[in-house]
C-alpha cells in the first residue's frame, strides 16, 4: 500500500501521466479541485480528450449553466469551456485519456 497527500499533488491532479501523482497511468487523469466562491477557471477545450466534472460541493457556472452537488457535467472534445465558482465548491474531473498538453485555452 502507498500513502500520498492530495496537499503534495499539483492543483488537485493526483492519477495521470505527470508528476507528481499518486498513480501513473496513459489512460485517465484525475483531480479533486477545490474553489473559493468567485474563482474562475479560464475558457479553454481539449483536442483529443473528454473531460468529467463531477460537483460534489456548492454551486458552480459552466458556460452560463448553474450545476450543484451530483450534478455530472461531460465535455467532449473541442467543446470550449469555461468555469466559475459561485459558491466555495469542490468537483471530481476525470479527463480520458489522459494527454499532456491536450489543453487549449482561449
Amino acid at each position: 500500500m502507498e500513502v500520498r497527500k492530495l496537499a503534495d499533488m499539483t492543483r488537485g491532479w493526483f492519477v495521470g501521466n505527470f508528476s507528481p501523482t499518486a498513480f501513473s497511468t496513459e489512460n485517465a487523469e484525475v483531480a479533486v479541485k477545490s474553489y473559493k466562491a468567485g474563482d474562475r477557471e479560464a475558457a479553454h477545450y481539449h483536442k483529443i480528450a473528454t473531460e468529467i466534472t463531477v460537483i460534489t460541493s456548492g454551486r458552480v457556472r459552466m458556460n452560463k449553466q448553474e450545476f450543484e452537488v451530483g450534478d455530472i457535467v461531460v465535455v467532449h472534445p473541442e467543446e470550449v469551456v469555461e468555469f466559475e465558482a459561485l459558491e466555495d465548491s469542490s468537483n471530481v474531473v476525470v479527463k480520458v485519456p489522459a494527454v499532456l498538453q491536450d489543453k487549449y485555452v482561449i
